[in-house]
């Protein structure tokens, strides 16, 4: 009988001692995943290496093998890392203080070309193919293909239902953050553009969207 309950007590033990191991481990992979940005940040993302990584995180650079199998995977945690952050920044983002779709639209603008510039290294890993040879995991894709959706389900709510709105907002904003960070980093060369690439997605995608205004008094003399 008390063999018994020994074994029951070890049994409830274990879980919890599980869970505390596997919530170190997790902790330990998110500190690496850490380190490894502010390595890429410090010396470009071809700069990040084991020994650099481990001494970072007080480890040998052997031990971090034991939390990642190879340096794309840790490219690929940075990957979804980074991926789960955008999504985060847009969503925080919510509609903007626009009633239109025109406002909406500059204001969805701003914020992913805010988070885009903001992080020029993290840019690079998420939306260029900087690394040779590198490819996120089916996992990792994953959140990149659910940031696309959720720009679509965003431009659906502005009205704009075009199903190559999303692929040309990318096209565009990515493109006016990679000429900012060459061309002006720091500054607002293509930041001021912003506005006016809104515009131009909207003229194409939805144009009965643009004309907004209210009506004015000539609007009444004339009815």
């Amino acid at each position: 009988m008390s063999g018994k309950t020994n074994v029951v007590s070890l049994e409830a033990r274990v879980g919890p001692v599980a869970d505390r191991r596997a919530l170190r481990r997790e902790a330990t992979r998110q500190e690496i995943v850490d380190a490894a940005w502010q390595i890429a940040r410090e010396h470009g993302l071809g700069g990040l290496n084991m020994r650099d990584l481990g001494d970072r995180v007080g480890m040998r650079a052997q031990s971090v093998y034991s939390y990642f199998g190879s340096k794309d995977d840790i490219y690929d945690a940075m990957f979804r890392d980074g991926y789960s952050a955008f999504i985060a920044w847009m969503d925080e983002g919510g509609r903007g203080p626009g009633a239109d779709a025109r406002a909406s639209l500059r204001h969805f603008a701003h914020r992913y070309f805010a988070f885009c510039t903001s992080d020029p290294v993290r840019y690079q890993l998420l939306f260029l193919r900087t690394i040779p040879g590198f490819e996120p995991s089916p996992e990792s894709y994953a959140i990149a293909v659910r940031a696309l959706a959720g720009m679509q389900t965003a431009l659906d709510r502005f009205g704009i239902t075009d199903p190559d709105a999303s692929d040309l907002a990318t096209a565009l904003f990515t493109g006016l953050t990679s000429q900012q960070i060459a061309n002006d980093p720091g500054g607002d060369r293509w930041e001021r553009l912003v506005d006016r690439a809104a515009d131009m997605l909207l003229a194409e995608v939805a144009p009965h969207l643009l004309d907004v205004r209210a009506p004015s008094d000539h609007d009444e003399e004339t009815r």
